[in-house]
């Protein structure tokens, strides 16, 4: 094989298979070797994570097969935000940029992005980014009363975490000295480095076999098909303008609106999704930023459409993401977001709404939205502390036209449970049930999913405090086309119900109980 040396260069259509296979085998390695490194359980035993490959010019190629679309399509735009502020001239062999800014990646200073570049004789050929949701980075934690994001923990600028392959001490140290477990901290940003000199290694591979100088030409082929594809399906829908909203209850009682109108240009091949008329900011830390309204926005769109097409940045320009800035889903600094995914996982439910009246036959009922997290921190009899990860549960998914809803699953995100033993395993935490709640999908042609049940307490003679982000107590899961509402969710200790979206503190009598939302129902149950 000849070698290619110009972006240009064509590729028959097998060529072009087995490379893109080759190519999603590496970011696939890339990933497991991140996961099997991890320190944090949510990272290790969930999938929190996303992981990609981007060329020269900052575009995402390829993503992997796990992760989440909130983390891997803001990654998909911080990791050009990166670049722009290091430009390729500006890297040296053995440097490594980081960030954690909300405002240019994933929406929460708990998310931190690693970009490895790919040296190939002497030239950068290609970036692995990554993304984890890291245990700790200081201040509040993963919970939602964080007054501005200054408050909920340490905000890292981009910058080179390795210069030269020698640690760039300055910022080592102050990361380090800013959170509670700096062993893991470490431990998972070696991960996330180590994860991607694998992916720089299999790259390196891939072109030795296939004669490549470079993957400039290959990303060009693969990206223009995605663009091109994803536009032929947007051709296919009716051209127009349509309307949807949801409503997302909250704790303390507060309700939040999403309001959305879906442009369709069949002529152009292009989606827009305006989302004026949305609820303003929430003084709680569930702002959503620009970049994760717009992962889940075209996750949304994308799985509609043709979710065969690759995902990448071909497939994601024609669809385009507006919302009014300070709103709560363009959130600008200082608003706190550590927990955004309570919105931006719930962005779905309104913007299936609008799907709904283009494509009906691919249209799903409201879920649950949000996977409810929970976080505890405390100290052990010695006065040590112990944090736990954050642990995640799912409620019911929406019913689909030909399918029911899936049972405590977690779309839109691809979230795993942590599982129970390696939660207690991480902290004196003792589950008393974990069981699905029967009766909690709403009725229709096809059932909604069902929601779960789980209750703790934690083994200490200390207090300890519990971080917990729910939603959907009061408005349950709505059902589509006559199908019935879902059940609602309960979050209650000892009985009583909290209304408080911030942090609380409890004793080792103390007793956690949730019950997550069912999806609503599709269709008539006659």
């Amino acid at each position: 094989m000849t070698l290619v040396e110009t972006a240009d260069a064509g590729f028959d259509p097998i060529q072009l298979e087995i490379l893109w296979q080759s190519l999603i085998s590496t970011v696939n390695e890339q990933a497991r070797a991140l996961q099997r490194s991890a320190f944090s359980p949510i990272v290790r035993e969930a999938g929190d994570l996303a992981n990609a490959v981007f060329d020269r010019r900052g575009r995402m190629v390829a993503q992997a097969v796990t992760g989440t679309p909130g983390h891997i399509n803001s990654l998909a735009i911080g990791a050009s935000k990166m670049l722009d502020e290091y430009p390729v001239e500006t890297i040296e062999p053995g440097d490594v940029l980081i960030t954690n800014d909300p405002y240019k990646t994933a929406g929460q200073l708990l998310d931190v992005t690693v970009l490895v570049p790919a040296w190939r004789n002497g030239q950068i050929i290609a970036f692995f980014g990554s993304t984890i949701h890291h245990t700790d980075v200081g201040g509040y934690g993963i919970g939602a009363g964080g007054r501005d994001v200054f408050e909920e923990g340490l905000w890292i600028p981009i910058c080179k975490l390795m210069k030269k392959g020698e640690r760039n001490e300055d910022v080592w140290k102050f990361i380090l000295c800013n959170v509670r477990q700096p062993d893991h901290m470490a431990g998972d940003l070696h991960a996330q480095m180590a994860s991607g000199e694998v992916g720089a290694q299999r790259l390196s591979t891939l072109c030795d076999a296939h004669g490549l100088a470079d993957i400039e030409g290959l990303a060009d082929e693969i990206i223009t098909r995605s663009e091109e594809a994803t536009r032929e399906s947007i051709r296919e829908l009716p051209s127009g303008t349509y309307d949807a909203s949801a409503v997302l209850d909250l704790a303390d009682g507060s309700k939040i609106d999403i309001v959305c109108a879906l442009t369709v240009d069949a002529d152009a091949g292009e989606i827009t999704v305006d989302y004026d008329g949305t609820s303003e900011a929430s003084p709680w830390g569930i702002n959503v930023v620009m970049n994760y309204t717009h992962a889940y926005t075209t996750f949304t769109v994308r799985s509609v459409l043709n979710p065969d097409i690759p995902n990448n940045h071909g497939s994601l320009t024609p669809i385009l993401v507006k919302a009014p800035e300070g709103s709560i889903v363009n959130a600008v600094s200082p608003q706190p977001g550590t927990a955004r995914h309570v919105v931006g996982m719930f962005l779905p439910n309104a913007l299936l709404k609008a799907l709904a009246q283009v494509r009906p036959e691919a249209a799903m009922a409201e879920g649950s939205g949000a996977v409810w997290t929970m976080q505890v921190n405390g100290n052990h009899p010695d006065g040590s502390p112990f944090i736990t990860a954050m642990f995640t549960y799912a409620g019911g998914v929406g019913a689909r036209a030909n399918k029911p809803g899936l049972s405590a699953c977690s779309y839109p995100t691809g979230v795993s449970a942590v599982p129970i033993e390696v939660v207690e395993a991480s902290a004196p935490i003792r589950f008393h049930e974990k069981s699905l709640r029967l009766g909690s999908g709403g009725n229709g042609a096809q059932i909604g999913g069902l929601g779960q049940a789980i209750e703790f307490s934690v083994d200490t003679d200390r207090a300890w405090q519990l971080n917990a982000v729910t939603s959907r107590l009061a408005d349950p899961p709505l059902g589509v086309f006559g199908g019935e509402p879902g059940e609602s969710g309960s979050f209650k200790v000892n009985g009583e119900a909290v209304k408080t979206q911030a942090r609380i503190s409890l004793t080792n009598d103390d007793v956690v109980r949730l019950e997550l939302p069912g999806g609503g129902g599709y269709g008539s149950p006659d």
